[in-house]
């Protein structure tokens, strides 16, 4: 009997380390940020109704509130960058290698997994820049765009992108 313990124990810490165990993990990173992308999509689109200014205030006031209002029960999630415009988005400790390692290669951005200890686990998408993320993040901005940042982020580090590039990350720690 304690050798069929001692085999089913050793079983269980070997899947631990198996690709498996890691599509798991990071299928329950893709499944709570899912939430919090559409979420903050929705802002985004509702603000674009009254402008690209106007989006803009939505990012800054409704994001923060989405991820806090998802970040329950030991969950806890955000946006981050290499090129912050906002510093309040500054990443977690885990989060800084992965951001290093996507913003220093043209590599296919694919999602990450970190193990975080005591059983956690920490799973960083990448954000690639789309045609409507130009608005806002790109090398040339609308007046009344460029200006709206600078008022609410004087150090604002997040333009200059074209399509495609890589912008940041969604991010959760479960």
């Amino acid at each position: 009997m304690k050798h069929r313990y001692l085999a089913l124990a050793l079983a269980a810490f070997a899947l631990a380390g198996c690709p498996e165990a890691q599509v798991d993990h990071q299928a329950r990173g893709a499944e709570l940020l899912a939430p919090f992308k559409m979420k903050l999509k929705g802002a985004l689109l509702q603000g674009m109704e009254s402008g690209p200014a106007e989006a803009i205030g939505a990012c800054r006031a409704e994001a923060p509130q989405i991820a806090a209002s998802l970040s329950t029960d030991g969950v806890r999630m955000g946006r981050s960058s290499h090129k912050l415009r906002n510093p309040q988005n500054a990443p977690p400790d885990w989060l800084v290698p992965i951001l290093e390692a996507y913003a220093s290669t043209a590599a296919e951005h694919v999602p990450q997994l970190a193990d975080l200890g005591d059983g956690r686990s920490g799973y960083a998408e990448p954000i690639i820049v789309q045609p409507l993320c130009l608005t806002c993040h790109g090398e040339t901005l609308h007046p009344d765009v460029a200006g709206r940042i600078a008022e609410l982020y004087p150090e604002d580090e997040a333009t200059g992108f074209a399509e495609g590039d890589f912008r940041g990350v969604f991010w959760v720690e479960y």
